[in-house]
Protein backbone atom coordinates (compact mmCIF):
# COMPACT_ATOMS: atom_id res chain seq x y z
CA UNK A 1 0.00 0.00 0.00
CA UNK A 2 1.33 3.47 -1.14
CA UNK A 3 1.75 5.73 1.89
CA UNK A 4 3.12 9.28 2.22
CA UNK A 5 5.34 10.83 5.04
CA UNK A 6 4.14 14.94 5.07
CA UNK A 7 6.63 17.46 6.79
CA UNK A 8 6.09 21.09 7.20
CA UNK A 9 9.03 23.93 6.73
CA UNK A 10 8.36 27.17 8.11
CA UNK A 11 11.26 28.65 10.00
CA UNK A 12 12.01 31.73 9.29
CA UNK A 13 14.61 31.52 7.06
CA UNK A 14 15.16 28.61 4.30
CA UNK A 15 17.80 28.17 1.67
CA UNK A 16 17.27 25.50 -0.68
CA UNK A 17 20.28 25.89 -3.07
CA UNK A 18 20.02 24.01 -6.63
CA UNK A 19 21.86 25.87 -8.80
CA UNK A 20 24.76 27.17 -6.56
CA UNK A 21 27.96 28.71 -8.39
CA UNK A 22 30.90 29.93 -7.18
CA UNK A 23 30.68 33.19 -4.73
CA UNK A 24 26.55 33.66 -5.22
CA UNK A 25 24.91 30.96 -3.02
CA UNK A 26 21.31 30.60 -4.63
CA UNK A 27 18.03 29.89 -3.37
CA UNK A 28 14.91 27.59 -5.40
CA UNK A 29 11.90 28.83 -4.91
CA UNK A 30 10.90 25.91 -2.92
CA UNK A 31 12.40 22.76 -1.22
CA UNK A 32 14.40 20.63 -3.56
CA UNK A 33 14.92 16.98 -3.32
CA UNK A 34 18.26 16.78 -2.15
CA UNK A 35 17.95 18.91 0.54
CA UNK A 36 14.88 17.09 1.79
CA UNK A 37 16.60 14.03 1.54
CA UNK A 38 19.63 15.20 3.17
CA UNK A 39 17.52 16.20 5.83
CA UNK A 40 15.72 12.71 6.53
CA UNK A 41 19.27 11.36 6.23
CA UNK A 42 20.45 13.49 9.18
CA UNK A 43 17.40 12.54 10.99
CA UNK A 44 18.68 8.90 10.92
CA UNK A 45 21.76 9.61 11.46
CA UNK A 46 23.43 8.64 8.25
CA UNK A 47 26.90 10.15 7.73
CA UNK A 48 27.55 11.80 4.58
CA UNK A 49 29.92 9.07 3.15
CA UNK A 50 26.49 6.19 3.93
CA UNK A 51 24.57 5.13 1.54
CA UNK A 52 21.12 6.56 0.49
CA UNK A 53 19.88 4.72 -2.47
CA UNK A 54 16.85 3.91 -0.94
CA UNK A 55 15.93 7.20 0.39
CA UNK A 56 16.99 8.85 -3.04
CA UNK A 57 14.32 6.23 -4.25
CA UNK A 58 11.00 7.81 -2.28
CA UNK A 59 8.53 9.73 -4.49
CA UNK A 60 8.69 13.78 -3.83
CA UNK A 61 6.03 16.57 -4.05
CA UNK A 62 5.54 19.77 -2.17
CA UNK A 63 2.91 22.07 -1.60
CA UNK A 64 3.47 25.84 -1.82
CA UNK A 65 1.49 27.34 0.84
CA UNK A 66 3.30 30.94 1.25
CA UNK A 67 5.89 31.58 -1.56
CA UNK A 68 7.64 34.07 0.63
CA UNK A 69 10.32 36.76 0.11
CA UNK A 70 13.18 36.71 -1.53
CA UNK A 71 16.26 37.98 1.08
CA UNK A 72 19.77 38.41 0.11
CA UNK A 73 22.74 38.57 2.37
CA UNK A 74 26.39 39.83 1.49
CA UNK A 75 28.73 37.72 3.56
CA UNK A 76 32.83 37.63 3.61
CA UNK A 77 35.29 34.64 3.77
CA UNK A 78 39.31 34.61 4.34
CA UNK A 79 40.88 31.43 4.78
CA UNK A 80 42.83 32.97 8.12
CA UNK A 81 43.41 29.34 8.93
CA UNK A 82 46.22 28.98 6.01
CA UNK A 83 46.47 31.63 4.36
CA UNK A 84 46.17 34.95 7.12
CA UNK A 85 47.32 37.28 4.42
CA UNK A 86 44.66 36.89 2.02
CA UNK A 87 42.34 38.81 0.61
CA UNK A 88 38.80 38.59 1.94
CA UNK A 89 36.32 37.25 -0.79
CA UNK A 90 32.38 38.65 -1.27
CA UNK A 91 29.79 35.79 -0.85
CA UNK A 92 26.25 36.52 -1.85
CA UNK A 93 23.50 34.39 -0.26
CA UNK A 94 20.22 33.87 -1.14
CA UNK A 95 17.40 32.87 1.37
CA UNK A 96 13.36 32.53 1.34
CA UNK A 97 12.00 34.62 4.60
CA UNK A 98 8.41 33.72 5.67
CA UNK A 99 7.99 31.04 3.21
CA UNK A 100 5.57 27.80 4.31
CA UNK A 101 5.93 24.79 1.86
CA UNK A 102 4.59 20.87 2.59
CA UNK A 103 6.67 18.20 1.74
CA UNK A 104 5.73 15.02 0.71
CA UNK A 105 8.02 11.60 0.45
CA UNK A 106 6.05 8.23 -0.96
CA UNK A 107 6.81 4.83 -0.79
CA UNK A 108 5.01 1.57 -0.72
CA UNK A 109 7.58 0.17 2.47
CA UNK A 110 5.08 1.83 5.01
CA UNK A 111 7.89 1.15 7.51
CA UNK A 112 10.45 2.94 6.17
CA UNK A 113 8.02 6.26 6.71
CA UNK A 114 7.14 5.33 10.59
CA UNK A 115 11.08 4.80 10.95
CA UNK A 116 11.70 8.26 9.00
CA UNK A 117 9.00 10.00 11.14
CA UNK A 118 10.75 8.87 14.77
CA UNK A 119 13.70 10.45 13.51
CA UNK A 120 12.20 13.10 13.01
CA UNK A 121 10.79 13.43 16.23
CA UNK A 122 14.24 12.58 18.16
CA UNK A 123 17.27 13.39 15.16
CA UNK A 124 20.54 11.90 15.63
CA UNK A 125 21.91 14.85 14.00
CA UNK A 126 20.46 18.68 14.01
CA UNK A 127 18.00 19.46 11.05
CA UNK A 128 18.06 22.32 8.87
CA UNK A 129 15.95 24.09 6.21
CA UNK A 130 18.07 23.77 3.50
CA UNK A 131 21.48 25.77 5.05
CA UNK A 132 22.61 25.27 8.52
CA UNK A 133 22.22 28.41 9.09
CA UNK A 134 18.16 28.21 8.72
CA UNK A 135 17.59 25.65 11.66
CA UNK A 136 14.20 23.65 11.06
CA UNK A 137 10.95 24.49 13.09
CA UNK A 138 9.88 22.43 15.92
CA UNK A 139 6.61 21.28 14.16
CA UNK A 140 8.64 19.58 11.31
CA UNK A 141 6.49 16.55 11.34
CA UNK A 142 3.24 16.58 10.57
CA UNK A 143 2.59 12.29 10.15
CA UNK A 144 2.49 9.73 7.98
CA UNK A 145 -1.10 9.15 5.46
CA UNK A 146 -2.51 6.15 3.58
CA UNK A 147 -2.20 7.64 0.13
CA UNK A 148 -0.12 8.74 -2.31
CA UNK A 149 1.70 12.42 -2.17
CA UNK A 150 -0.20 14.92 -4.27
CA UNK A 151 -3.59 12.84 -2.69
CA UNK A 152 -2.08 13.86 0.99
CA UNK A 153 -0.98 17.34 0.03
CA UNK A 154 -4.42 18.18 -1.55
CA UNK A 155 -6.14 17.22 1.75
CA UNK A 156 -3.77 18.49 3.89
CA UNK A 157 -5.24 21.71 5.76
CA UNK A 158 -3.49 25.10 4.75
CA UNK A 159 -0.38 26.04 7.02
CA UNK A 160 -0.50 30.02 7.02
CA UNK A 161 -0.32 32.72 9.63
CA UNK A 162 -3.75 34.63 10.24
CA UNK A 163 -2.08 37.90 8.82
CA UNK A 164 -1.62 35.89 5.63
CA UNK A 165 -5.01 34.66 5.38
CA UNK A 166 -6.42 38.21 5.65
CA UNK A 167 -4.13 39.23 2.51
CA UNK A 168 -5.83 36.41 0.60
CA UNK A 169 -9.21 35.81 -1.66
CA UNK A 170 -12.48 33.33 0.21
CA UNK A 171 -10.55 30.68 -2.12
CA UNK A 172 -6.82 29.70 -3.25
CA UNK A 173 -5.27 27.14 -5.36
CA UNK A 174 -1.98 25.90 -3.99
CA UNK A 175 1.12 24.68 -6.46
CA UNK A 176 2.00 21.21 -6.22
CA UNK A 177 5.16 20.10 -8.35
CA UNK A 178 6.45 16.61 -7.65
CA UNK A 179 8.23 13.81 -9.60
CA UNK A 180 7.58 13.04 -13.19
CA UNK A 181 7.82 10.17 -14.88
CA UNK A 182 10.12 9.67 -18.00
CA UNK A 183 6.76 9.68 -20.36
CA UNK A 184 5.83 13.50 -18.75
CA UNK A 185 7.25 16.50 -19.77
CA UNK A 186 8.41 19.04 -17.26
CA UNK A 187 11.23 20.84 -15.86
CA UNK A 188 14.71 18.84 -15.46
CA UNK A 189 16.41 19.38 -12.07
CA UNK A 190 19.54 17.96 -10.98
CA UNK A 191 18.65 17.67 -7.50
CA UNK A 192 18.92 13.97 -6.92
CA UNK A 193 20.91 12.70 -4.13
CA UNK A 194 23.30 10.11 -5.05
CA UNK A 195 26.23 10.95 -2.74
CA UNK A 196 26.12 13.41 0.16
CA UNK A 197 30.03 12.49 0.41
CA UNK A 198 32.41 15.96 0.65
CA UNK A 199 34.73 13.98 -1.48
CA UNK A 200 32.60 13.32 -4.24
CA UNK A 201 29.21 14.81 -3.97
CA UNK A 202 27.03 13.85 -7.24
CA UNK A 203 23.43 14.23 -8.05
CA UNK A 204 21.62 12.67 -10.55
CA UNK A 205 18.25 14.18 -12.52
CA UNK A 206 14.70 14.13 -12.44
CA UNK A 207 11.99 15.50 -13.87
CA UNK A 208 9.55 18.08 -11.90
CA UNK A 209 6.05 18.78 -12.80
CA UNK A 210 3.12 21.18 -11.64
CA UNK A 211 -0.03 19.42 -11.11
CA UNK A 212 -2.32 21.04 -13.52
CA UNK A 213 -5.01 20.71 -10.37
CA UNK A 214 -3.04 22.29 -7.05
CA UNK A 215 -5.14 21.99 -3.71
CA UNK A 216 -7.86 23.95 -3.61
CA UNK A 217 -8.13 25.36 -0.17
CA UNK A 218 -11.09 27.87 1.77
CA UNK A 219 -10.04 30.57 3.65
CA UNK A 220 -11.09 29.98 7.06
CA UNK A 221 -10.71 33.73 8.29
CA UNK A 222 -13.88 36.00 7.74
CA UNK A 223 -11.82 39.13 7.05
CA UNK A 224 -10.34 38.38 3.74
CA UNK A 225 -10.02 40.66 0.48
CA UNK A 226 -12.21 40.46 -2.10
CA UNK A 227 -11.55 37.54 -4.54
CA UNK A 228 -9.07 39.14 -7.36
CA UNK A 229 -7.77 36.06 -9.78
CA UNK A 230 -4.71 37.81 -11.02
CA UNK A 231 -3.52 38.78 -7.49
CA UNK A 232 -4.28 35.13 -6.49
CA UNK A 233 -2.18 33.93 -9.58
CA UNK A 234 0.65 36.14 -8.89
CA UNK A 235 0.99 35.06 -5.22
CA UNK A 236 0.96 31.53 -6.02
CA UNK A 237 3.58 31.68 -8.73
Amino acid sequence: MTASLLLLFRGPMQSWGDESRFSVRATGPHPTKSGVIGLVAAALGRRRTDPIEDLARLRFAVRIDQSGSLLRDYQTAQPWQTRPEANARLITRHFLSDAVFVAAVESEDRDLLEQIAAAVRSPRFPLFLGRRSCPANPDLLIGVRDTDAVSALRAEPWHVSETYRRLQPPEIELPILRDGTHEEEGILRRDVPLSFSQDNREYGWRTVVREEHGAVVANGTTETSAADPFFGAVISA
